[in-house]
């Protein structure tokens, strides 16, 4: 896929290496700027208005993605972020591998659902906004495994939501899985793209 030489500077207002690689391996020239947003209040304020982790995620993208766009107005600005759900709580990143394997054991046997939601911003307006859910069922593995597996992670567990990579070591966590990769790792990658070739940034 070639560039449009006309098209706007692509911010990516998101610190994840991983959202980051799977843009560039589609052939998008971005820059990244990483943007703080009280990621907790928007949460609380979600929980509050009845919203779902698909709507959760949007907020969050979207928040990021507007925060952005009001220090490079003249960028297109992708804001990205993910929920995971299960059975109706809303799990974060933990923050070390204690919290990580308290997490895998919640998770432990059941099924649940991350939401990836990206949303693109510029002049400080959006322009377009996506979310996609990939539903993954957690096989009973023992504590034996869950100890092996921590061990072979070791700290990089503690910077993904749900405390695995599915593609390296955490696949052997799941039994199945259900929707594309990238929603997995964080990001609706095809609605997007389909979004930058509708605004002329891919050629179509």
């Amino acid at each position: 896929m070639e560039l449009q030489a006309e098209m706007p500077e692509l911010v990516l207002a998101s610190g994840s290496r991983v959202r980051a690689e799977m843009l560039r391996a589609a052939g998008l020239h971005l820059t990244v700027l990483p943007v703080e947003v009280d990621e907790a209040a928007l949460k609380r304020e979600a929980r509050v208005a009845g919203c779902d982790g698909a709507a959760a995620a949007l907020a969050l993208a979207s928040a990021k993605a507007a925060a952005a766009s009001a220090l490079q107005p003249e960028a297109l600005v992708i804001g990205a972020d993910q929920m995971l759900a299960c059975e109706g709580a809303w799990f974060d990143k933990p923050g070390d591998t204690v919290g990580a394997a308290e997490q895998l054991r919640r998770l432990r046997g059941k099924s649940h659902d991350l939401f990836s939601a990206a949303s693109c911003w510029q002049a400080g307006r959006p322009r377009w906004s996506g979310v996609e859910r990939a539903r993954l069922h957690m096989r009973r593995f023992s504590e034996a495994f869950l100890r092996d597996y921590l061990a072979r992670e070791g700290p990089a567990v503690s910077g993904s939501v749900g405390a695995y990579h599915i593609e390296g070591p955490g696949v052997l966590l799941f039994s199945s899985v259900r929707g594309e990769s990238s929603v997995i790792r964080g990001l609706p990658l095809l609605p997007l793209l389909g979004f930058l070739r509708r605004a002329g940034v891919l050629r179509t």
